[in-house]
């Protein structure tokens, strides 16, 4: 059943578009102050913190007196996941100072693994995966498990709504590449993402952050909160929104969200979650290379008849006005109890999403609405209390949904006669466990994981034909209707065996063999069919697909010496089965499962502090993913994967309050469009600059320019499977030259 409409989000709809004025009363109204909150580690717990003054993230010096100060959690996530043999890194607000229009894409520049790009514009719907995960799935994405205080965002069928997440109100963000994820009870290959709130015990005061520029740009952020004797709470508020870089391209995003902690004894501790996402976005399309080259602001405007020929085959987005509107309601809680070298956390959390998204003609309206529960066990046994890891740990995570889905004709933007229904019903079950073993300097950590999975679809259609329109001329006609319905189940076992030495303090190598699986999700298993870009879905697809697998064999090294720092990881995987998701001219998006590919890639992250006052950072992935001996795709790479990603940034330091930067995204070798390998993205390298300024322990501020030389490229691009002509629409641009401004108040 849907969650009732909260006192919360009448007052976030009442408030819409009052954006400082509403975010100033929430805080007069809940109380003050930032500060870190739950790692998805297991064995780590919910207490409230002490109060310990950490250096300033924003500057690299230390806070100011009556500046927030940080908690030990961010610091205790860093250390366990600087011990674990594997890819893994934390991100803080710090790696986001002086930026404007945060995005998902934005906020992993500088995490070697984790590839993130604008697809459709602004903070909307970025394209990100790792490793090759879910690297084709849009517009709902999968390949990664999407955590927010160690609760999935993910619905029940692996799925995720990426747009729904605003990295600004995270107080720092895990991340775990590949296998490392299993612990946290994923079930997908590429790994995970748990961003990490801030609580009210860590910072008192209020902060009020507002920021505008190009595109129409403008988003306020306010959060607060505090802590009397053993309990804390705290609130936050943002409102974005932007008219966009291309006609046809607004979008806005509304977030509130809450959470209370209490320390019921010595030994148990508890923290409520609550949060509320709105979201909408327009999408301007695909354009053909040609087209993007002439004019990279204009919306798709669907093939184009030249001499009586239709060429730049592609979606019609000027007249069809593609859409996505989502709202989702967030509640759970943790409590964590620790007796002796005992350590459990139970957590419980529960999510409704309402998802209209409005497709081009040859796909439709898809209306979801559903909600989805999750349960998560966690014990640790951890006789050292000074080890990073415990000594053995087990996760058991079970997630359980229903969604009623509704597919309806798009005729120039508006809901038209319904053509399908379906009742959708999923449970995935994942239990890990695994032993962190010291051998002097050597940790063997051998795990087993097991996976169970079922996707139900009921088709709920009453009638024996379903409408059809051709959305040029106007004509209707209908065609029979087929029954959809399906019951799938998937099953896997995955152990792994990781080894970790320990050369030095903070300086590790490490070597690992996994398996992984990943089941598909109900946008695999059931796609609109038989559209074009004129004409709507004539039925279903509703394909038998298997689950995709991996075992993947890695090292790394990472450490520091003297002012240089470095974290390098090599992984070779071996696929069966890939979930290979490919859209045609028209839009319309299908799966099939590659018999084999292999993935193989380099993740390389370092920083150097080359004087005092100037310092360098680099993030590099390089990917090279390919299928094998495929039948109609040889040796040929897996198309929207760049070969190349590298991301470098040179920052000086003016003085303690004053820092300017400047960073380059470079794709220095071609990107293939479609998997035959005949239609590429060209190469290209982005200049951002920007400054960031603190006056005084309240008081700060920055200024950016993006794309500084104005580049016209494309950020992303369709898949495709075989590029039939050169004209295709597939490149969706990135953003041209930009100027931000932004202040914040900390009290």
């Amino acid at each position: 059943m849907p969650v009732p409409p909260t006192i919360a989000a009448a007052f976030l709809r009442a408030h819409r578009g009052r954006g400082l004025a509403a975010g100033v009363s929430l805080v007069a109204l809940l109380g003050a102050a930032p500060a870190p909150g739950q790692s998805a580690a297991p064995g780590s717990t919910v207490v409230l913190d002490e109060l310990v003054v950490e250096a300033d993230r924003g500057t690299g010096t230390a806070a100011p007196p009556g500046a927030p100060p940080a908690t030990t959690s961010e610091a205790e996530a860093k250390r366990r996941l600087a011990a674990t043999p594997g890819g893994t890194q934390v991100i803080d607000r710090g790696d986001v100072a002086g930026r404007a229009d945060v995005s998902i894409a934005d906020t992993f520049r500088q995490a070697p693994g984790v590839v993130a790009s604008s697809f459709l514009g602004g903070s909307d719907q970025p394209k990100i995966h790792i490793r090759g995960s879910g690297l084709q799935s849009n517009p709902t994405e999968r390949g990664l498990l999407i955590l927010q205080d160690g609760l999935p965002l993910n619905r029940a069928d692996g799925s995720y709504i990426v747009g729904l997440i605003d990295p600004r109100l995270a107080d720092f963000v895990e991340v775990y590449r590949g296998y490392t994820a299993n612990r946290l009870g994923a079930t997908v290959l590429g790994g995970a993402l748990n961003f990490v709130s801030p609580t009210g015990s860590g910072s008192p005061g209020a902060t009020i952050e507002v920021e505008g520029g190009s595109f129409g740009y403008a988003r306020t952020q306010v959060q607060g909160g505090g802590r009397q004797g053993d309990r804390d709470a705290f609130v936050q508020y943002s409102y974005g929104q932007r008219d966009g870089y291309r006609a046809w391209n607004g979008s806005d995003r509304l977030v509130f969200s809450a959470n209370a902690g209490a320390r019921l004894s010595e030994t148990v501790s508890t923290r409520l979650f609550f949060g509320w996402t709105d979201l909408g976005f327009e999408v301007a399309g695909p354009l053909s290379w040609q087209r993007m080259m002439a004019d990279p602001r204009q919306a798709a405007p669907g093939p184009v008849v030249v001499n009586g020929v239709a060429t730049e085959p592609g979606p019609n987005a000027v007249r069809d006005k593609p859409r996505r509107d989502t709202e989702q309601a967030r509640l759970g809680s943790r409590t964590t109890a620790t007796f002796g070298a005992h350590v459990v956390d139970v957590a419980v959390g529960w999510t409704n999403t309402d998802d209209t998204f409005r497709f081009p003609v040859g796909t439709g309206y898809r209306i979801t609405e559903g909600g989805d529960l999750t349960t998560s066990l966690r014990w640790a046994y951890q006789p050292d209390k000074s080890a990073a890891l415990p000594l053995f740990e087990t996760t058991a995570l079970y997630v359980t949904g229903r969604a009623d889905r509704t597919y309806a004709n798009n005729v120039r933007g508006t809901h038209t006669t319904t053509f399908g229904s379906n009742t959708l019903a999923a449970d995935t079950l994942s239990v890990w466990s695994g032993f962190n073993l010291p051998v002097g300097a050597v940790t063997i950590a051998p795990a087993i994981a097991y996976m169970s999975a079922t996707r139900d679809n009921t088709d709920t259609w009453a009638y024996a034909r379903r409408p059809t329109v051709n959305a040029a001329t106007g004509a209707t006609g209908s065609v029979a209707a087929a029954d959809t319905g399906f019951a799938r189940r998937y099953e896997a076992v995955n152990p792994s065996l990781a080894l970790l030495h320990t050369i030095a303090p903070g300086n590790v190598v490490f070597a690992a063999v996994s398996r992984s699986f990943e089941a598909p999700t109900f946008d695999d298993l059931l796609e609109a069919s038989g559209g074009t870009a004129n004409t709507s879905p004539t039925g279903f697809t509703t394909p038998n697909l298997k689950g995709q697998s991996a075992v993947t064999a890695e090292a790394g090294w990472r450490g520091s010496l003297g002012r240089v720092a470095w974290d390098v990881v090599v992984y070779r995987s071996w696929l069966d089965d890939e979930l290979i998701r490919t859209t045609t001219v028209s839009g319309a998006i299908t799966t099939v499962n590659a018999d084999r590919t292999t993935h193989f890639g380099i993740e390389l992250g370092g920083r150097v502090q080359l004087t005092d006052r100037l310092s360098a950072r680099l993030a590099y992935t390089y990917q090279d993913f390919r299928f094998d001996d495929d039948p109609r795709y040889a040796d040929d790479r897996i198309a929207g994967a760049p070969r190349h990603v590298v991301d470098a940034t040179l920052r000086y330091t003016v003085d303690p309050r004053l820092w300017v930067e400047g960073e380059v995204r470079w794709v220095p070798d071609r990107t293939p469009v479609d998997n035959a390998n005949t239609l590429f993205a060209a190469p290209f390298a982005v200049v951002n600059a920007r400054a960031r300024y603190r006056h005084d322990a309240t008081w700060s501020g920055f200024v950016e320019v993006r794309n500084v030389f104005d580049t016209n490229y494309a950020a992303s691009t369709l898949t495709i499977g075989r590029a039939t002509r050169p004209d295709q629409a597939a490149f969706l641009p990135g953003d041209g030259r930009a100027f931000y401004v932004g202040a914040s108040a900390r009290f």
